[in-house]
């Protein structure tokens, strides 16, 4: 029996697009879950996202093109501006 499944919200490689709706990854659904995923260890979320951002950095730059500028603002700003766990 085979029923449709939901793709999940994670990144393809090597353009960094989200699986699921194809907004530059990570996307608005992929954030949200990831901030509660992340919730009692916010700096091992930004830990996360560094390491997800510097590979994103090498995929890109790997076939020539320039990096795009604002890969901060897309993997780690928002994480650093969410509110802590309570």
């Amino acid at each position: 029996m085979t029923s449709a499944q939901e793709v999940e919200h994670l990144h393809q490689r090597p353009d960094w697009d989200c699986l699921a709706c194809g907004s530059p990854w990570p996307c608005a659904i992929a954030r949200g879950k990831l901030l509660h995923e992340y919730r009692a260890f916010p700096s091992l979320l930004r830990i996360y996202l560094s390491t997800q951002m510097y590979e994103a950095l090498q995929d890109m730059t790997a076939a020539g093109e320039a990096p795009q500028v604002n890969l901060y603002e897309r993997f780690l700003a928002w994480a650093r501006s969410s509110p802590s766990s309570s």
